[in-house]
């Protein structure tokens, strides 16, 4: 069996290590065809061109491509904000004829070409409101008219005529993606089995031997001795990497092109287009959750609650967050995870989300109230008779990976009241700007008016995008899993987790019940809690664990020798009414 791991792990080494390599091996050639392609508008086309000497030119690294286009798409920007922009002559001219009182008509010194037209045209949209206001001086009335040129340039010219940041973004992926040219480009499939195909097969050779060397049962096994599972040098290794990939996947997705060009072959097969980078990542996602699913399974095969709540999130994982969003946009219907509830789904209410579902018929509709309904009364529904385990431990996503893929890092969580007071801070501190952002959105959908307080929706939701939805969720909640556990996100930042928890602690029916008499203090419990409670405090004391952060993971039953720990439905008559005990088993004990 050691031959047999031994070989898993070299194969596994050898997937990941081309994986690493594919990052590094692409050319790339930008043509006018694929120009035409990703930009479209002929007048950006030539401007661009007219920036560049990429076009046609063979460069062998993928931060090089990059920084041209970076080039091409500033010096472009900055020859239309020349071109449009108004000047500073003409803000001075401008003050010189309107002495006191401003008069919108004086904007027609500009001149009457087609670009003063222009100017003309954006001065009225951004400073009409300054016709026929008075000004104490001159001074104040340049002021007043540098701030309205400032903001065509930063908001008309430089969207229109130019590239925001947001275009900038997405053409440089996908010019990126569309120029690639080399081995991975040229036999996408044949990588796949290199990649993907020799990490699967490796880990599963050098997980599924655990199956005969290992007996049913917990195990420390020198956890807190190892390099990988006690935040030793491979352990930050690992972290580090997790890291590094969330940063690119989600605010330098051009780097990663060659990874997605690997699915684009299972992409076509699934939804008829081309992958895109949140596919690359939900495919890794379900396959993490899937493989290591198998290594959980054989874990806690003891364990009957362990085993069905396994299964249950590599389904929900699979079928609804994976293959069932991608099939509908192959049926040209939108994409939709039925299982994703807001505020962890905190784009749910944005504009273009809800016009998409609204556009869309029937199906459309029902997908909008479905996901209102799982909001008001799923959610308090469900939690009443099973804790807000039914959502975080048996079916969400976030959860899926953090009791799979983070498993062998659940000792890792920090146990201390100062963790346990920052947690209750943090999390519910994030569902209130969840709620704030949110409510700014639908004002802003059913308003039209993006100011409130004189603060932009868009720039809050942009900042809760980038902050949690990305920063916090991804780059810390997964990356982190090797140096503070498993459930970072979920203890200290999902605003789903905090609204299941409120609901849990005060109206539920779940809950752990001990038994003190029987507690040998040996602390596996505390050990393995994911959510850093100290079970072990509470066992000793026969006290029943009643809190909001628990995810009913169950696990801190399953580690206990001695049967103290046992998951729990009340009896509807009361709070501590008569017990229904679920054993280490899964099977009822006493009613």
């Amino acid at each position: 069996m050691k031959v047999i791991k031994s070989i898993g792990l070299l194969m596994f080494i050898a997937g990941f290590a081309i994986f690493i390599g594919t990052f590094f091996t692409a050319n790339y050639k930008l043509t006018a065809d694929i120009l035409q392609q990703q930009i479209g508008d002929q007048d950006k086309i030539a401007s661009f061109e007219k920036a560049t000497s990429l076009l046609g030119q063979t460069v062998t690294s993928s931060f090089n491509f990059v920084d041209q286009l970076d080039a091409a798409f500033a010096k472009v920007n900055e020859e239309k904000l020349d071109q449009f922009g108004i000047t500073e002559d003409e803000i001075s001219g401008l003050v010189k004829q309107n002495e006191g009182k401003f008069n919108i008509s004086t904007i027609s010194l500009f001149g009457n070409d087609e670009i003063c037209q222009y100017k003309q045209k954006t001065f009225k949209d951004y400073g009409g409101w300054l016709d026929g206001r008075e000004f104490s001086s001159q001074e104040d009335l340049n002021n007043q008219l540098t701030e309205v040129a400032n903001n065509i340039k930063k908001y008309q010219i430089i969207n229109e005529k130019g590239f925001d940041r947001y275009k900038v973004k997405d053409l440089k992926y996908s010019l990126t993606k569309a120029s690639s040219i080399g081995p991975v480009k040229s036999n996408p499939s044949l990588f796949i089995l290199l990649t993907y195909g020799l990490c699967i097969i490796g880990a599963m050779l050098y997980i599924l031997p655990k199956m005969k060397d290992d007996p049913p049962g917990i195990k420390n096994n020198g956890i807190f001795h190892s390099a990988m599972k006690n935040v030793g040098w491979l352990g930050i290794l690992t972290g580090s990497f997790l890291i590094l990939f969330y940063i690119v996947l989600y605010f330098y997705p051009e780097y990663m092109t060659n990874w997605v060009i690997t699915v684009d072959p299972l992409s076509q097969f699934l939804k008829g287009s081309e992958a895109g980078r949140f596919f690359l990542y939900g495919f890794i996602y379900t396959l993490c959750i899937l493989v290591m699913g198998v290594r959980m399974i054989i874990k806690y095969r003891h364990s009957k609650y362990q085993i069905f709540r396994t299964f249950s999130v590599m389904f929900f994982q699979t079928a609804f967050a994976f293959l069932i969003p991608e099939l509908l946009l192959r049926l040209n219907q939108p994409y939709y995870d039925f299982k994703n509830i807001w505020p962890l789904n905190y784009n749910f209410f944005f504009d273009n989300n809800l016009d998409t579902l609204l556009a869309n018929g029937t199906l459309g509709i029902f997908m909008l109230v479905w996901g209102i309904a799982l909001i008001i009364l799923g959610v308090p529904f469900f939690v009443y008779f099973f804790g807000k385990r039914w959502y975080c431990s048996w079916v969400c996503g976030c959860g899926g990976l953090a009791e799979t893929l983070g498993d062998p890092f659940r000792q890792n969580s920090d146990k201390t009241l100062k963790a346990w007071k920052v947690e209750r801070w943090m999390v519910h501190a994030v569902l209130a700007f969840a709620i704030v952002m949110t409510g700014g959105v639908l004002y802003t959908y059913f308003t039209g008016s993006s100011q409130i307080l004189g603060v932009s929706s868009y720039d809050v939701r942009s900042v809760y995008g980038a902050w949690i939805g990305a920063g916090f969720a991804g780059v810390i909640g997964t990356g982190f899993y090797p140096l503070m556990g498993n459930r970072v996100w979920c203890r200290f930042g999902c605003p789903l987790a905090a609204y299941l928890g409120i609901v849990q602690r005060f109206k539920s029916r779940f809950r752990i019940t001990t038994n003190g008499g029987q507690c040998i203090s040996c602390g596996n419990c505390s050990t393995y809690c994911e959510m850093g409670i100290d079970v072990r405090w509470y066992a000793q004391r026969g006290q029943n664990i009643v809190r909001s952060s628990c995810v009913g993971c169950g696990v801190c039953s399953s580690v206990c020798p001695r049967g103290v720990l046992n998951l729990e439905n009340k009896d509807p008559e009361g709070r501590f009414g008569e017990p229904i005990l679920i054993g280490n088993d899964g099977v009822k004990l006493s009613s």
